[in-house]
Parts: C-alpha cells; structure tokens; sequence
C-alpha cells in the first residue's frame, strides 16, 4: 500500500491507497511540538481501526508546507515504515511545467492539487483551496502552472476579528439562514460566510476574465463544500484531490520519473 501525507499548516491529511483505490483518510492535527514517537501512536492507533499495519505500508510521499513538521515525518518513516519518503518539493519532477517567476516559492500542495485536477479534467482549471490560507490557482488548458492569489483562510478571518474587535465572540463558522443577522453571533457569521463567499467568487471571476479561457472552478480542502453551496463560481468539489495528486505523482516517479530537478 502507498501512504500518502499532506502536512498543512493546520491539518495533515493522511491517505492508504491500494493501487488507484484510496482504502482510508484520515485529518488530524498539525502540531510542531509532537515527537516522531508520538505521531507514530496517533497513526498507529488510525492504523489500527482500519485494521491495517505498518509492514503493510511499501511506498510513502509526503508534501508539506511546515519544514520543522516534515523533519518529524521523514525520521518517522525511516524508523517506523523502513522507508525513505519520496517529497514533493520544487525539485520534484511532477509532469506539470511551473510558469511562476520563481517556482521555489510555489507551495507543494498547490502543484500536487494542480496535477490531480488536470489529470482527471484535462482542461483549464482554477482550483481553490480552503486551508489555513485559501489559494486560487490556474492551469491552463495546455497543462501549465501559470499563477494565482493567496487570500487569508476563513478560519483565520474569524479568529482575527474576535481577537482584535473587543465585544465581538469566537463564532463557529457556518452557513447563516440570514444575511442580516438580528444578533452579534448571527451578524458575525453572515458578514464571515457570505463576506468570504464574495471574495472567492469575485477572485474568480477576475481571474477568468484575466486568463482568457473558461476554465473548469474545483474546490478542495475542509470546508469546500459549506463554501461551495453558496458560491455562484465553484462547479465541483474534490475533497480528496490533494491526495489523488500525490498518489499520481508516485505513479509517474515508479513508472521512470527520478527526483532531480526538472532542467
């Protein structure tokens, strides 16, 4: 079985797959502080549920955001899986051409989404990823990685209003009944949910007009689908699409891809 890891800012994503069939996911928290030793646990004991053991794991691919987290990941593979990890990082050959001005700075979560999506789709694309920070990004129809924008992620608007604005809550998020909200909580969510609502579709809109094409709007990560219901530009939600990337990836690397930079 391949192991996939998406390491993100506040969640790590974790997937077994079967060949092109994922068996299990699970999301658990990002935490810096956690040893190898103690992640091993959180997974084993997720392991154990799904009545799956570590000797069943043959391959591991990880991407990751969060350096410090990565090393605890790839010492974890080593000691509890025998297996050095192939990372997707800037150096990763993945299939897909970086048209950014410097591709180091691309987030490898943003490629490996971009790689699933235009496999399975193959034509132009905006993919919008709700994480910690919400990232739009265009392919285009020939397959290329041309840009996109980074926005605050809902979560963090949320919590940073409630810290900076006094008298205001901590609010679940939530898609409200109403917009005009007739107390604090409900007028807080309304301007947090449809506020958020308006800026993916507004991001989206401009981007297709600045591309020139009619691409194809997925949306991935938590809450894809709450924003999804309300949202006049998203076409479809793929929860699982960053781990889909991943495990093609891995496909292309066995199949004669190496790991030195793309030239």
């Amino acid at each position: 079985m391949l192991f996939a890891i998406d390491i993100g800012n506040t969640n790590t994503v974790l997937g077994l797959y079967r060949n092109r069939q994922l068996l299990h996911d699970w999301r658990i928290t990002t935490d810096k502080s956690r040893t190898v030793d103690e992640y091993a646990v959180v997974i084993h004991d997720l392991f154990a549920l799904a009545q799956v053991k570590f000797d069943q794991v043959e391959d591991v691919i990880i991407s990751c955001v969060v350096p410090p987290v990565l090393v605890t990941f790839e010492s974890l593979c080593r000691r509890y899986f025998k297996h050095v990890p192939l990372v997707v990082d800037a150096d990763t050959r993945t299939g897909m051409p970086i048209c950014y001005d410097h591709p180091s700075e691309v987030g490898a979560d943003r490629v490996v989404n971009g790689v699933a999506a235009y496999e399975r789709y193959r034509r132009a694309l905006i993919i919008v990823d709700f994480g910690t920070a919400t990232t739009f990004d265009y392919i285009c129809a020939r397959g290329n990685y041309q840009g996109g924008a980074i926005a605050p992620g809902i979560g963090i608007a949320a919590e940073a209003l409630h810290q900076r604005a006094s008298k205001l809550p901590r609010v679940d998020i939530a898609r409200p009944t109403h917009v005009i909200g007739k107390n604090t909580v409900s007028s807080m969510q309304a301007g947090i949910f449809y506020g958020y609502v308006g800026l993916v579709d507004g991001i989206v809109e401009r981007m297709k007009a600045e591309c020139g094409e009619q691409p194809l709007v997925i949306a991935t990560g938590g809450l894809a689908p709450l924003v999804a219901e309300s949202s006049t530009t998203i076409d479809e939600v793929s929860t699982d699409l960053t781990l889909e990337g991943l495990r093609i990836i891995h496909e292309r690397h066995r199949r004669g891809f190496d790991s030195t930079p793309v030239q």
